[in-house]
């Protein structure tokens, strides 16, 4: 089974480094550049994880998960803040608007696919 995953990035260079690394390691990858695009592509893709950057145009990470958890279609979707942003208190602002995990920039390949593993239920 090939899992589908969400990526919501408005840089274009991090957009195309996660994307390469997870289709290299097996997954369909659907993109988004901002946090209405998100919303609009858990409908319409109806991804099984989403890896959501927080700072984005027009609706931030944290407006898009709200949207995407508070749909009860969606609220399942293990969803994973992907961010820059690592002063006290985000990884808390992360998960209070529903983000299941909370992973920092620069990505370390190997910490995002033992989180994506874990969270789809595969095998390590």
């Amino acid at each position: 089974m090939t899992f589908k995953v969400l990526l919501v990035e408005d840089n274009p260079q991090n957009r195309y480094l996660v994307t390469f690394l997870l289709e290299k390691s097996g997954y369909e990858v659907v993109a988004a550049e901002d946090g209405e695009e998100a919303v609009v592509a858990v409908e319409t893709h109806r991804p099984d994880l989403i890896l959501m950057d927080v700072q984005l145009p027009k609706m931030d990470g944290y407006e898009a998960t709200r949207h995407i958890k508070g749909d009860p279609r969606f609220k399942d979707i293990p969803l994973v803040a992907l961010t820059a942003h690592s002063m006290k208190g985000d990884r808390g602002k992360a998960l209070e608007a529903g983000c299941d995990d909370y992973i920092t920039k620069p990505v370390d390949a190997e910490q995002l696919l033992a989180h994506i593993k874990s969270l789809l239920g595969e095998e390590t």
